[in-house]
């Protein structure tokens, strides 16, 4: 049964949240994980079609996967030698690393991974800020990005959802619209 009250005001959801320790003052939020079926597909999806660069591929052979990680760095700050790259990379914020088990491209028996948002219900998305909404949209429907939502859709016009090649969802919204309807 749903409450007609979020279970915590504003000022409770405050008082539940510690002060955060002096020890924790340089982490930041280094990454998220995607296992994907096919690199190519989605190397080319979120540099083609979010703009992302690959900032770091690593190579496990013993366990036979890769890892990519992408990001919005501008490509002028990669650096070339690869153990500063990789120090490079793992001290970028918000990156995506992309995990590849290798084989699954060509596997027609594989069903592909579970994206959070039907049962159970678990992970749900990621976010992107764009400048324009409905502009990065039309920019999408020129590449035939699967929608989840448009912006003009649903009960929260402005904010849309598309799906990566592996059927995660990425949520784009602007601040700027959001500051005024939130």
């Amino acid at each position: 049964m749903s409450s007609e009250q979020p279970p915590l005001s504003h000022e409770d959801a405050a008082a539940a949240c510690s002060e955060p320790n002096p020890v924790t003052q340089d982490f930041i939020f280094q990454q998220t994980m995607f296992r994907i079926k096919d690199p190519k597909v989605s190397l080319d999806f979120y540099s083609k079609v979010l703009g992302m660069r690959l900032l770091k591929k690593l190579d496990f052979p013993e366990m036979k996967f890769s890892v990519y990680f992408m990001g919005f760095e501008k490509a002028e700050d990669i650096p070339k030698d690869e153990k500063e790259r990789t120090r490079w990379c793992f001290s970028c914020k918000a990156t995506l690393q992309l995990t590849h088990n290798w084989g699954t491209e060509t596997d027609p028996e594989f069903k592909g991974y579970h994206n959070g948002n039907s049962d159970p219900r678990g992970f749900g998305h990621i976010g992107l800020s764009v400048p324009d909404v409905y502009k990065a949209c039309e920019y999408f429907e020129t590449l035939n990005v699967k929608f989840v939502k448009k912006p003009n859709e649903g009960e929260m016009e402005g904010i849309a959802f598309i799906q990566d090649p592996d059927g995660y969802w990425i949520e784009i919204v602007n601040a700027d619209h959001l500051a005024r309807v939130l």
